[in-house]
């Protein structure tokens, strides 16, 4: 049976695909080609998962079984247990058993691989330091030249006389926040990549008559380093956290009606986090939690006070209320800034988890209020005090057992939904703050069995047989189980990346996960979305926004790949999906619909897809998308209307590079030796730089007569090996001007050029060439 031919499965994760041994190698043999070569040339075969529909009884003794409940085999021996397994698997359980048959397909694709190696030379083993896959060394020809990007980096290090004064939050640049950290990669040499960009001419690959129509103008007086007010400081959203309530003894001496506001004024605040947390943070039971606030007035009425717990949740439901109100809104219905609001609110919520002694606490109820707390607190801007805030959350869950699911200790459905709800939040901040300060996610996957939430109405839970199983149809849950899902998804991503860098899996599986991933999503939920209520239009552009952003998580480091050119097929899925990503982040922010939602919007994503676009549509400004493009950077760079369109690029990788230079300067980061040996001793490359004396070396472009010439762009034009019109593998190379970077123009890709070991057969499958019509003109 040709299993080379099926479908992908549509699951989480697409497992591994095994190549078989050849039955026969003398027609490879004939042709030249080795027994090696041959196994990876294979067809790989697919592994399935059956649906085991017998008993467990009758599946051991062989038996048939009439799937009854008992069957009648187990009926007619009264000492059988008859136990059949369940339907179906949850998306946490299926992803882990791909995971499981991915790892026994690459065993079996090594050994087969081995077996067939052994005849024309020497085996040698070498074992994944995890224990998780095993491959063999030498590596093929085709990939010992192929690396990502040298000047990315997991891990920080910094000069002991830093400026521990400056926030580490980066600097702003229009609506986006750049900080060292990029992608949840350290760049201590952005400044220099950027500087590149603009030493190099921009590629013009229109005709010889177009250009004659708008001839190159000189760059305008006016572009020169940027003012540098204030652009280090914090942005308006951010809240700094306190460590007070952690080192409290629970004995405050504020009181709780320093902070308490009216009940008319509580019950606003209460309405707005229904209508705007509730909906994208859910992480209270509607029903119990409504039955908590009311209990919480009644003692304050009576002059009682409530225990520690239940101010700490309430006075976080107001502060989450408060923080997702704009500025507007909260002087015209209260009187007062929002700035004043949210710290008297903040303070209350800090002072009531101190009195409920938040870091020895063994209530689910005071942990869920310091979630909810630090909800709000990590959107665009996360300091080093969020990530340490949410390790400290994360380890107050491990010691209460939220990792492990709560059917295991028999507590109700709605006590079994609320743990699921924390857990998976606390999972959420983990991603978030490793993205923006790192080094890497402290959760792992194998490391936990909560499942994730029921996709169930609140009500539900509390009626007469509440469900066991999911709704096929949009509920209360649906917007942030959506967003639950992703999120573990991104985890999964975070695990493959060192894989690919160790050649331990290849880019087409991890693509093939992506791509499996969000065709299950899109059909789980998004069939169910009704386009006239706001707020499942929103649940469709989370979706989109979220599958997309992984493909900008795996292929950003490979944009300028120092080794060969990135294949045009990946360099067209980082311009659409990262296009994409921002316009629907865009209508998020500017929709009226979704206006009471877009206070969120910067813990979604933070427009990082937005430099890839701008050093691409630097490079080669005439691409089919550069209207669309720029109409997303107009957005996002705030670019001022009075500088020419031909000068906008320029314009604003100056002002990134500038303010980045400054911020790493103050950060005082420290350079690992390995990429010091990279890029040699100089930090910027002259723009004409002759043969004679090279640049310094930090990669390798292949170059025409067979050398190597050396540069280190971001995104210039360097990289590019291939002319951006060519968007199909049959289309014609760039015969355009040279990049005028002392460098020579560089000749039309080799046929054997590819930037990772990429089975095009199945890259079809996924990505149909006709699915990308956005190619160049």
């Amino acid at each position: 049976m040709n299993t080379a031919s099926q479908p992908l499965r549509s699951v989480p994760n697409a497992t591994s695909q095994e190549s078989p041994l050849p039955e026969n190698n003398s027609s490879n043999g004939a042709l030249g080609i080795s027994p090696a070569r041959a196994a990876a040339a294979a067809p790989r075969v697919r592994r399935r998962n059956r649906m085991i529909t017998s008993c467990l009884e009758c599946r051991r003794r062989k038996l048939k079984c009439d799937k009854s409940h008992p069957c009648a085999n187990c009926t007619k021996n009264s000492n059988r247990d008859c136990v059949f397994l369940a339907p179906a698997l949850d998306s946490a359980s299926q992803m882990r058993l791909t995971e499981i048959k991915e790892k026994m397909g690459s065993l079996e694709r090594v050994l087969e691989q081995n077996v067939a190696r052994s005849s024309t030379q020497s085996k040698t083993w070498k074992v994944d330091p995890e224990g998780e896959q095993i491959d063999f060394a030498p590596e093929p020809e085709d990939e010992k030249d192929l690396e990502p990007t040298p000047l990315a980096t997991v891990d920080a290090v910094y000069d002991d006389d830093a400026d521990d004064d400056l926030a580490d939050l980066g600097f702003a640049m229009g609506r986006m926040r750049l900080s060292d950290r990029i992608g949840g990669f350290i760049r201590p040499k952005m400044a220099e990549e950027l500087s590149v960009s603009l030493n190099g001419d921009v590629t013009d690959d229109r005709s010889q008559s177009q250009q004659s129509l708008s001839p190159e103008q000189p760059t305008p007086h006016y572009i020169t380093s940027p003012q540098y007010n204030n652009f280090l400081a914090p942005g308006p959203t951010y809240i700094a956290p306190s460590s007070s309530f952690f080192f409290s003894s629970g004995q405050s001496p504020a009181s709780l009606i320093d902070y308490l506001p009216s009940r008319i004024i509580a019950n606003r605040l209460l309405s707005q986090y229904w209508l705007a947390v509730h909906p994208i943070c859910h992480i209270v039971h509607g029903p119990s939690f409504q039955r908590r606030y009311n209990a919480f007035w009644a003692d304050v009425e009576i002059g009682v006070e409530p225990t520690g717990s239940l101010q700490a949740v309430v006075f976080a439901a107001l502060f989450s209320g408060v923080v997702s109100m704009s500025d507007n809104a909260v002087l015209m219905q209260f009187g007062t800034s929002k700035k004043d609001l949210v710290d008297n609110f903040q303070m209350g919520t800090e002072t009531a988890l101190g009195r409920a002694n938040v870091i020895r606490t063994t209530k689910v109820e005071t942990l869920q209020a310091l979630v909810m707390y630090m909800l709000p607190l990590c959107r665009g801007e996360i300091s080093r005090s969020h990530s340490a805030l949410v390790g400290t959350a994360l380890r107050i869950a491990e010691c209460m057992g939220l990792h492990r699911d709560g059917t295991e200790y028999g507590f109700g459905p709605v006590e079994t939904h609320v743990r699921r709800l924390i857990w998976y939040h606390i999972c959420f901040l983990d991603i978030r703050t490793c993205e923006a300060q790192g080094p890497r996610p402290h959760i792992r996957s194998d490391e936990f069995d909560t499942q994730f939430p029921l996709n169930v109405d609140d009500e539900e839970l509390e009626a007469p047989g509440p469900p066991t199983t999911s709704c096929s149809r949009w509920t209360d849950m649906t917007l942030t189980l959506i967003r639950m899902e992703a999120n573990e998804m991104y985890r999964v991503v975070w695990t493959d990346r060192p894989k690919l860098e160790k050649k331990t899996i290849s880019l087409t599986a991890v693509l093939g996960k992506i791509e499996n991933f969000r065709k299950t999503t899109k059909d789980k939920y998004l069939r169910f979305v009704n386009e006239n209520i706001p707020v499942q239009q929103l649940g469709r552009q989370i979706c989109e926004i979220a599958t997309l952003r992984m493909h900008i998580m795996v292929l950003h480091r490979y944009h300028n790949s120092v080794a060969y050119q990135i294949p045009d097929r990946l360099r067209q899925i980082i311009i659409s999906s990262g296009t994409e990503i921002m316009e629907r982040a865009i209508e998020i922010e500017t929709s009226p619909a979704l206006s009471p939602w877009a206070w969120y919007s910067s813990a979604i994503q933070q427009y990082h897809s937005a430099l890839l676009l701008l050093m691409e549509i630097h490079a080669f400004p005439h691409r089919k998308e550069a209207d669309r493009i720029w109409r997303c950077l107009d957005y996002v760079f705030e670019i001022p209307s009075n500088i020419p369109k031909d000068q906008r690029g320029r314009w604003v990788i100056t002002q990134i590079c500038d303010k980045m230079g400054i911020f790493i300067a103050s950060r005082k980061i420290m350079t690992p030796s390995s990429m010091l040996e990279r890029i040699g001793s100089q930090s910027t490359r002259p723009s004409n730089t002759t043969r004679a004396s090279p640049p310094p070396a930090v990669g390798k472009v292949r170059q025409g007569n067979g050398d190597f010439a050396h540069g280190y762009a971001i995104g210039g034009s360097t990289q590019h090996t291939q002319g951006p019109e060519a968007s199909s593998s049959d289309a014609p190379s760039y015969s355009g001007p040279a990049p005028q970077l002392g460098l020579p123009a560089p000749p039309p890709p080799m046929q054997g050029d590819k930037m990772i070991d990429i089975d095009w057969h199945e890259w079809d499958k996924l990505f149909p060439p006709d699915s990308n019509p956005n190619y160049m003109t």
